[in-house]
């Protein structure tokens, strides 16, 4: 379901399936907020957390959360899953007592969630504020008063010649160009100014 949900949407392929399929055995993987949305006993959706850290200007370290990859099955998109989805996963980030989200994703997709431009929120990745990174406040306010960087979970970082392998355990796509992958490009290499 997760390579029939990004295939050639933000790059020839996609990654997504391999992540998801690797995430569950790593150390900031989050069991209680692997959610998923199933139809007459199929898997329909899916999102899946792990933690991530943000360290203020004193070198203090804060615990939160990011998510992806957040997925619907192609058949189902566009009926509300993905709100579904996220929704009901905050308010159990919340009783989990995390604070905070940090994600990297297109904003159209997140702002109508409550996601922010980190700029908004002080949070910089390496001193930049890129324009795909965006940040929920689960608790308001939680986060001012202070600079933060964020630091991604290691569990995040994909290697390619392991995606390749993995995907061969699939049945054959065509990795093609469409103009999805070029917005993502432009979003993902942008940065916002703070002047």
């Amino acid at each position: 379901m997760t390579r029939e949900a990004f295939w050639n949407l933000y790059m020839p392929g996609c990654v997504e399936h391999y992540l998801a399929h690797i995430l569950r055995s790593a150390s900031d993987f989050i069991p209680e907020l692997d959610l998923v949305v199933e139809k007459d006993n199929r898997i329909i959706g899916n999102v899946m957390y792990t933690k991530a850290k943000l360290i203020d200007e004193t070198g203090r370290e804060k615990t939160i959360l990011t998510f992806g990859p957040v997925c619907v099955d192609p058949d189902f998109q566009r009926q509300g899953l993905s709100k579904l989805l996220l929704e009901k996963s905050f308010t159990i980030a919340k009783q989990l007592n995390y604070d905070a989200i940090v994600i990297f994703g297109m904003p159209s997709n997140y702002v109508s969630r409550g996601f922010e431009s980190c700029l908004k929120h002080h949070v910089s990745l390496n001193g930049t504020y890129p324009t795909a990174m965006l940040v929920k406040e689960l608790v308001p306010g939680v986060l001012k008063e202070h600079q933060w960087l964020y630091q991604e979970s290691p569990a995040m970082n994909v290697d390619m010649a392991k995606v390749d392998t993995f995907d061969q355990t699939f049945k054959p796509k065509a990795k093609e160009w469409q103009p999805s992958q070029e917005e993502f490009e432009i979003i993902s290499h942008s940065t916002i100014s703070e002047n």
